[in-house]
């Protein structure tokens, strides 16, 4: 049973070996959700503590960061490297020019709704050569619409990947997934948190709150109810933790 991380990089950690877990297993698409505000200006400092992951590929390994400026910013500070840096591409320049065929794994850095098309694409091109995906961001529906055309984004490539690590923190409580577990709703209580629930996907909206609810004992239920947090636990120190970074 996976453990709530402490720190960043106890969730890092975390999210390590479940995603290396994931691509053993032969899942080729993965993707890492680690749903904090604050975690876009950690980017390219946790997509560095990714690399190791990819170490068996050399430079086989392609990092692809959403844009031109990223990009360049990160091969500025990384320094000497086995691999290479891009940009995902845009609409000027075809992400089918950017895979070649000594291109081995791709870690894609922080994607959002607007490079979605070009991600499916990179996909596509990949074949079965792992891709993973972190803190993606492609169902913004501002950009990428709702009904049918969202529906047939997500039928045709959302749900092709496989979530190998997701830690939210909710109000006194978390939602989290580590792969290959089911995904968890833990409650903060006084001293410790308590394992509400375990389903097999992930739960959204209404669903976390019925959970919730019970594991509160705002709603009749047969289920014990933990104490109220009364002082920060975990979650609240991994928040602050978080909200000192973005300082």
């Amino acid at each position: 049973m996976v453990q709530l991380p402490k720190t960043l990089d106890d969730a890092i950690a975390q999210a390590k070996d479940a995603t290396q877990a994931a691509l053993n297993d032969g899942n080729s698409r993965v993707q890492v959700e680690l749903v904090f505000p604050e975690i876009a200006l950690q980017a390219q400092s946790i997509a560095w503590q990714f690399i190791p992951i990819f170490t068996k590929y050399g430079s086989g390994l392609k990092v692809l960061f959403p844009d031109a400026g990223a990009a360049a910013l990160a091969r500025r500070d990384w320094g000497e490297i086995p691999f290479k840096v891009s940009d995902i591409g845009t609409s000027r320049s075809p992400i089918e020019l950017k895979v070649q065929p000594e291109d081995e794994a791709f870690l894609i850095v922080s994607p959002s709704a607007v490079e979605v098309n070009q991600v499916e694409k990179l996909c596509n091109l990949a074949g079965d050569r792992p891709c993973v995906l972190l803190n993606p961001q492609l169902e913004d529906l501002k950009v990428v619409g709702i009904g049918y055309a969202a529906r047939q984004l997500r039928e045709r490539f959302l749900n092709t990947i496989e979530s190998s690590y997701y830690l939210q923190p909710l109000d006194n409580a978390a939602l989290v997934r580590s792969y290959p577990g089911l995904w968890q709703i833990w409650l903060e209580t006084e001293n410790n948190y308590q394992l509400l629930a375990e389903e097999p996907q992930k739960p959204v909206g209404d669903a976390i709150e019925q959970i919730l609810a019970r594991g509160t004992g705002t709603s009749d239920t047969d289920e014990p109810t933990p104490a109220p947090a009364k002082k920060p636990g975990l979650l609240t120190n991994l928040q602050r933790f978080l909200n000192a970074l973005s300082r």
